[in-house]
């Protein structure tokens, strides 16, 4: 690593060793582990990156991930002249390139639902979405956030790593690398995929990239198995699974010396001794037998359309709670929310799987004090077209559409930017995708600029080049 932070030299893991007398450098990492505030201290000093930069807004994030690109115009972004020129073709004065024989086939398709005003602000949310209106004034609604990628894996991997190329560290591991864990039992960062499988993009989506491998995201399930391979094998016992861990331990770290502090062996020895200490702590997380009833219907778990959903919200709660500081918790399965034949059918699914849910969360958080300081997250890799596709459906639209904050940090009741009076492209006020990224790792107290890696020869950042990046400050509270 190299750059300068706080006016001091940023060192690499490799450079700290050396500095540190090597395998006693290691020696001491061993009892850093067990005190956390030390430990975030000594790897921030390691990095370069004081932590936090700044005292921060939000603790923890809930990121709610509708995979498959939720239609903007028919949830949260109102368009009356969409329903004016509905059935007619897109005209050319908004610029997009499309042939004589497309245009005719595809013309203008107006809300499905009707979006309303809602609470005291209001806020347009659609009728899709009853529950989630109900907390109007919690929202604060992006309507000009853009990308640059049509197809879901490109815009899968930038909404998630800020590039379209996969390998590049996603959110949470960045969260993560510069933030730490607030519980050593538990990973910083947590995955609850959609039990359907088939993301578009895959577990690079929350891969860790080019940062050591202990910095990726944990994916986790309900049950008595919410780690896969996680507990030790019948007729293995507590005491002796130690011992062969303390011995394979007292190896790794002499070959670790041996060969000057090798970052992937370093994360592979945290990783072990993470599993460890999560065999007891995970199967009690995903435990929620605890919980009482109320809180349970809640969040739809007496009924079978919210059941999954709704014990996976549950879940993200329990785990900001416990300590996890990153949870990214995924909507859709292999197509999700990728309505290209019909609208109506696709979201009218997803939207009452899900609505319920969400809203439980929110008020929930609410009610256990942690509203405050946790950031919750709602939205896709893209939107949709106004343009219909195949009659009823629509196109994937990565130039103007919908995210939603709620939460700590961010100003409640309000609609940021706005796209084109047709939704096609974000026109007043728009947010890139690396601006969002930006403004996140602000309100949990981290530079965007000075959080970087270095690799191959660059400081890499999340961020990317940071010449025209900008923090929204205008939806911070």
């Amino acid at each position: 690593m190299s750059g300068f932070v706080s006016g001091f030299p940023s060192l690499s893991r490799r450079q700290f060793l050396r500095a540190g007398g090597g395998c006693a450098g290691i020696a001491l990492a061993g009892l850093w582990q067990e005190r956390r505030c030390e430990l975030n201290a000594a790897e921030a000093a390691n990095r370069g990156i004081p932590l936090p930069h700044r005292v921060p807004r939000v603790k923890r994030v809930i990121w709610l991930f509708m995979h498959g690109g939720p239609s903007h115009v028919d949830l949260f972004d109102p368009k009356p002249e969409l329903s004016r020129l509905a059935g007619q073709p897109l005209p050319e004065s908004f610029g997009m390139v499309m042939t004589r024989r497309k245009v005719a086939e595809n013309p203008l398709l107006p809300p499905v639902r009707p979006l309303r005003p809602r609470g005291e602000s209001g806020v347009e949310v659609s009728d899709f979405l009853p529950a989630i209106a109900r907390h109007a004034d919690d929202l604060c609604v992006i309507r000009s956030m853009h990308g640059d990628s049509v197809n879901h894996p490109q815009s899968v991997y930038q909404m998630n790593t800020g590039s379209i190329l996969m390998g590049h560290p996603s959110v949470g591991s960045w969260v993560a690398y510069g933030l730490g864990t607030e519980n050593q039992d538990l990973p910083a960062f947590v995955v609850l995929p959609d039990p359907g499988g088939g993301l578009k993009g895959g577990p690079p989506a929350w891969g860790s990239g080019y940062l050591p491998a202990s910095y990726q995201g944990v994916p986790m399930r309900p049950g008595p198995k919410p780690i896969l391979h996680l507990a030790p094998p019948d007729g293995i016992g507590v005491d002796r699974q130690r011992r062969t861990l303390d011995f394979l331990g007292e190896l790794n770290r002499r070959h670790l010396c041996d060969r000057d502090g090798d970052s992937e062996l370093a994360a592979r020895l945290q990783s072990y001794e993470l599993a460890f200490r999560m065999q007891s702590a995970a199967p009690a997380l995903v435990d929620l037998r605890e919980e009482t009833a109320e809180t349970q219907r809640l969040y739809g778990l007496d009924r079978p359309e919210t059941e999954e959903f709704g014990r996976r919200c549950l879940l993200a709660r329990r785990m900001v709670e416990s300590g996890v500081r990153f949870v990214q918790l995924y909507s859709g399965d292999t197509n999700g929310w990728d309505a290209h034949s019909d609208v109506v059918k696709n979201h009218s699914q997803l939207c009452a799987a899900t609505d319920q849910p969400v809203a439980g969360l929110l008020t929930d958080l609410k009610r256990r004090g942690l509203w405050d300081d946790t950031l919750v997250i709602w939205g896709g890799e893209f939107g949709r077209m106004p343009m219909s596709e195949q009659g009823k459906g629509r196109d994937h639209n990565p130039w103007g559409y919908s995210v939603w904050l709620a939460g700590g940090g961010v100003r409640g009741g309000m609609a940021y930017g706005a796209t084109d009076e047709v939704g096609l492209r974000a026109q007043e006020k728009p947010v890139h995708i690396r601006n969002f990224h930006a403004t996140l790792l602000h309100l949990l107290g981290l530079d965007p600029e000075a959080l970087s890696y270095f690799h191959n020869g660059l400081d890499e950042r999340l961020i990317g080049p940071t010449d025209d990046v900008e923090i929204v400050q205008e939806i911070l509270a």
